[in-house]
């Protein structure tokens, strides 16, 4: 159930930005650091958690409007990237 997010990825040394085809925040972005405990509650702190699980070595994560800023010091693959993308765009699938 639910849709999944069209995601476009722009790579940029040790950060990815992805565009999204919908809103994830309102107009005041929010921003999540690996050493955080994140409590899961509201979309961009359940994407953040999810990012930071599932794609290896990033470190920060920043989500504002459409789009989804991650840091990742080791640079950026081609399958991480993918990684990345699948999760976002999976973030209103509930299934």
């Amino acid at each position: 159930m639910g849709q999944s997010i069209e995601v476009q990825a722009t790579v940029f040394d040790d950060v990815a930005l992805f565009n999204t085809d919908r809103a994830l925040t309102g107009q005041d972005g929010a921003s999540f650091s690996s050493s955080e405990e994140l409590d899961g509650s509201g979309f961009p702190s359940r994407l953040a958690h999810q990012l930071f699980t599932e794609v290896p070595a990033i470190d920060h994560v920043f989500v504002a409007s459409n789009q989804v800023v991650v840091r990742r010091p080791h640079g950026w693959d081609d399958h991480v990237v993918d990684t990345a993308t699948r999760v976002i765009s999976n973030l209103f699938r509930f299934y």
